[in-house]
């Protein structure tokens, strides 16, 4: 149902609001560079620190602008089932043509939890679900079983797998269908993913590099390994400068240096180290990314 290049947009902010205008651009952006799908409202848009209003907010306005031109899959995740729902609700009323839906933070439910939790998101709105599986953030790996039990029900469609595991992301993909898009969350195991049969990925890497990111994702589905893998190997040093500090603070840097929007992130994180800059901006120069400022 989903497939290749799929960004984790970034929410652009000026004066600690949501900058409406770039965001509205930033889709413009992502269109005209061949992205395949935009997710707004995930880790990536700092959907941790924005408010419910704004949250709905950037959802609408990324619909809006889209078109319907591209897909839109919009963040919905909580570690509160009832807030999921609600989220998941506002998605398909805003015109989302799916939800991306993180496995509960915090409280750290057991395997049982978490089946139940995307059940009843699942039996309550009737929308395409992908399941969202970062152990990293959230303190809890759904583990392939739970996966493959939950690919069986109608509208959860798919998974964003990003454990880190080429072992875990293999043992859904041999026990679920076709029907169900396993997609890499890593962007540096992208292409060893949609070689053992992932669709593509929800790249934060696009955020800067768009077009490579698109390129790359049609070899693989086009099962062209060899410029696959060397698209992968140009972007490689790409996917590991945008975690050279957590996630999103170098795509935002990223995104400023490319004049797509304002140099502002939320607390608690903070703006990027000169020193980390510094190598990001090489990295970025190697790739003919445009910079059009520091």
């Amino acid at each position: 149902m989903f497939q290749g290049s799929i960004v984790a947009l970034i929410t652009p902010f000026k004066n600690n609001e949501v900058d409406e205008k770039a965001l509205r651009e930033l889709v413009e952006f992502h269109i005209a560079e061949g992205t395949d799908a935009i997710v707004p409202c995930g880790t990536t848009g700092e959907s941790a620190t924005l408010s419910h209003e704004e949250h709905c907010h950037v959802i609408e306005i990324v619909i809006e602008q889209a078109k319907k031109r591209i897909p839109v899959i919009a963040g919905a995740g909580s570690n509160s089932t009832k807030e999921s729902v609600f989220l998941t609700e506002h998605a398909k009323k805003s015109g989302a043509d799916a939800v991306l839906s993180i496995t509960p933070y915090y409280n750290k439910p057991t395997q049982a939890g978490l089946y139940q939790h995307f059940k009843t998101i699942a039996e309550h709105v009737d929308i395409p679900i992908i399941l969202y599986n970062v152990p990293s953030r959230t303190g809890v790996n759904m583990l392939p079983d739970t996966v493959i039990s939950l690919s069986k029900i109608k509208n959860i469609v798919g998974i964003k797998e990003a454990s880190g595991s080429l072992d875990q992301a293999g043992a859904v993909l041999q026990h679920t269908d076709d029907s169900f898009d396993v997609i890499s969350g890593e962007d540096s195991l992208t292409f060893p993913m949609m070689a053992m049969g992932a669709k593509g990925v929800i790249s934060v890497v696009a955020n800067a590099a768009p077009k490579k990111m698109a390129q790359m994702c049609k070899a693989m589905l086009n099962n062209d390994m060899l410029l696959g893998r060397k698209l992968h190997y140009e972007l490689l040093d790409l996917c590991k400068g945008m975690f050279f500090e957590t996630n999103p603070i170098p795509a935002k840097k990223a995104a400023y240096m490319m004049g797509l929007a304002e140099n502002e992130i939320r607390l608690p994180l903070v703006e990027m180290t000169k020193e980390n800059t510094q190598k990001l901006k090489s990295i970025m120069e190697k790739l003919n990314i445009k910079i059009v400022r520091d």
